[in-house]
């Protein structure tokens, strides 16, 4: 849906001259100074707390080794420079062959120069995360747009708003590896009368990751040509599927710690889980969950200002392991005392983190 101030347009017609937006299919608008979103308890921000740090470096640790490069990836079509794009399944990160701190204010002025704001920027964490925005190239360019282009072009609103978490991480070669991840709302009707809205959640966009990816890779010296051809070339593995072990369901992963630990990571990033701590000595997330509740309708303003405090299911807290042998990975859930989980919740997570690693 979009959205017009048709008096503003009618006092503007006659003096607007025909301007078009461009053909770009994305072009972001920070969407800070509008309406507040009413995010959902389980999209909440990673906590800032001083356990995230990881001695000897400020950003988390991978076991990544730089010059590794995937069996089924052509070299020379994997790499331009210093920088090349690996993938799994529908995930995909770059490895730069530079310090994590020489990347960190080039990656800050990438987003900058995209449209965005952050709202979290913590080199400690090795993670900055984008303030919720919309993609202008998605306004429909109907009669009335295109024929008063930019003057008006505030009056104009996409139902859509999506943000980005980057995250950092150092390798013992001393490259870096660059994940971003995204998040996305969507502006629906919440009665039949088609007067109110909410924001709800929508699904993450795996091509507006990898479109993003491939800017950056432009942002860090690769030319545009050949960043496009490093995207198309990087092959995909379908490497995990659901199993269970007693009657606790897990995760199967065809890959080691190293890349399975990243990649969970990168999932629990895209599905909206807080990752309250980690340990990856012992191959730990510690996350908190919402259980979803299909009858559950987030309320605008007013409908919270008449409505007094809504009640809110408590988030639970899990431990999501990772245990390898060689070339495999089992990810399991677990309890907050660290027990085997095999309830609903355990199911439901376990099937997020195979369809997004999948």
């Amino acid at each position: 849906m979009h959205h017009a101030k048709w008096g503003l347009l009618a006092l503007c017609a006659a003096l607007a001259a025909c301007s078009v937006l461009e053909g770009d299919r994305i072009n972001y608008k920070s969407a800070t100074q509008g309406p507040s979103l009413d995010v959902p308890p389980d999209l909440t921000q990673l906590s800032r707390d001083s356990r995230y740090q990881v001695p000897g470096g400020p950003v988390t640790a991978s076991g990544f080794q730089i010059g590794q490069a995937a069996p089924s990836m052509p070299t020379a079509a994997s790499t331009v420079g210093d920088v090349r794009i690996e993938r799994a399944g529908n995930q995909r990160w770059l490895v730069i062959n530079r310090p994590a701190d020489q990347l960190w204010n080039p990656v800050r002025e990438f987003w900058q120069e995209n449209g965005f704001l952050l709202t979290l920027d913590q080199a400690n964490l090795g993670i900055m995360e984008t303030d919720w925005a919309e993609n202008r190239a998605k306004i429909p360019q109907d009669f009335i747009r295109n024929a008063l282009g930019k003057l008006i072009d505030s009056v104009y609103s996409t139902s859509e708003r999506d943000r980005f978490r980057t995250r950092l991480e150092r390798s013992p070669a001393g490259g870096t590896e660059i994940y971003i991840s995204h998040r996305g709302m969507i502006e629906v009707y919440n009665n039949r009368e088609r007067d109110q809205t909410v924001w709800q959640p929508r699904p993450t966009d795996p091509e507006l990751e990898t479109e993003f990816l491939r800017r950056l890779m432009v942002k860090l010296g690769v030319p545009q040509e050949q960043s496009k051809a490093l995207v198309a070339t990087a092959a995909a593995k379908p490497i995990a599927r659901v199993a269970s072990v007693g009657e606790a369901p897990v995760v199967q992963i065809d890959e080691g710690f190293d890349r399975a630990w990243r990649r969970v990571g990168l999932t629990l990033d895209r599905t909206g889980f807080t990752v309250e701590d980690r340990d990856r000595s012992q191959g730990t997330y510690f996350v908190r969950y919402v259980e979803p509740n299909p009858d559950r309708q987030e309320k605008g303003f007013f409908g919270k200002l008449f409505s007094g405090p809504e009640k809110v299911a408590a988030p639970i807290k899990y431990r999501i392991n990772l245990k390898s042998a060689g070339d495999s990975t089992t990810v399991s859930v677990l309890n907050a005392n660290g027990a085997p989980e095999a309830s609903a919740n355990a199911q439901r997570i376990v099937q997020v983190i195979a369809d997004d690693i999948r």
